[in-house]
């Protein structure tokens, strides 16, 4: 017995060039309706959706993210933590202002827009469509803060590049489950583990084996290069956070 979500599911793989095909207001209204409906925390609904279409602020989002294929996508989402919705809603005290401006609030909406996107990213898929997740925007908060025009309490998570594939890359493989699923408690592992070796010489054969962008890595290769990155890049983060009123007690 076949079952097409788990089908979509196990085929995601990250899609960065598209046909020039860009996607219709049918097609548009669609993702959104589906994000809509994904899981929220309290049913407060503390995300927003910020479709990109201006050419010149796809450029800036590329200079930002360093991204410039992100233009060529057939559209362009950005994901936002919304908090300032509710304030206008909500009678205005001591309480509900402690509340709105407090780190709960603020997860809460960064966990409401990242649902929101992974949501995005299957119902893409499933209709035919590519995408990638894009963390980068967050290379220059303050500026993507003023491209967006944010006001208060709310934060840019995650930019989403999605259209019609023009490729259709090897699946990359993911963990061993023992390695990342654990029962009643957290296991270490050490560099040494018989599944992590295995798996470090999988990834080894997957990046000399693929069709572009071949190189000699590891996984264990590839996670101490990304902590070697340089701190300061998005330094940017903690100063727009306090910029659109949170993390300031």
């Amino acid at each position: 017995m076949t079952n097409p979500t788990l089908d979509t599911l196990m085929a995601h793989r990250s899609i960065r060039q598209f046909t020039p095909e860009k996607l219709t207001d049918a097609e548009i209204h669609t993702l959104v309706d589906a994000a809509q409906h994904a899981a929220t925390s309290t049913f407060s609904q503390q995300a927003s959706i910020i479709s990109v279409t201006d050419p010149a602020k796809l450029a800036t989002l590329g200079d930002i993210t360093g991204h410039h294929w992100l233009e060529r996508a057939g559209h362009y989402f950005v994901f936002v933590a919304d908090q300032y919705r509710n304030q206008q809603l909500a009678p205005q005290n001591a309480t509900t202002t402690a509340n709105l401006h407090s780190l709960d609030k603020l997860l809460a909406g960064i966990f409401d827009a990242t649902i929101m996107t992974q949501t995005v990213v299957t119902a893409g898929e499933s209709l035919g469509l590519g995408s990638t997740i894009m963390g980068s925007i967050l290379n220059d908060v303050p500026r993507l803060i003023d491209l967006l025009d944010l006001p208060e309490l709310t934060f840019p998570v995650l930019g989403l590049a999605i259209g019609h594939p023009a490729e259709q890359p090897e699946h990359k493989p993911r963990l061993p489950q023992d390695l990342m699923h654990f029962t009643n408690g957290y296991q270490t592992i050490t560099p040494t583990d018989p599944s992590l070796v295995a798996y470090n010489q999988l990834i080894k054969v997957y990046y000399q084996q693929r069709t572009t962008n071949q190189r000699e890595e590891t996984f264990s290769h590839h996670i101490a290069t990304e902590l070697s990155r340089d701190p300061q890049q998005r330094a940017g983060i903690l100063t727009g956070l306090q910029q659109q009123g949170w993390l300031q007690g």
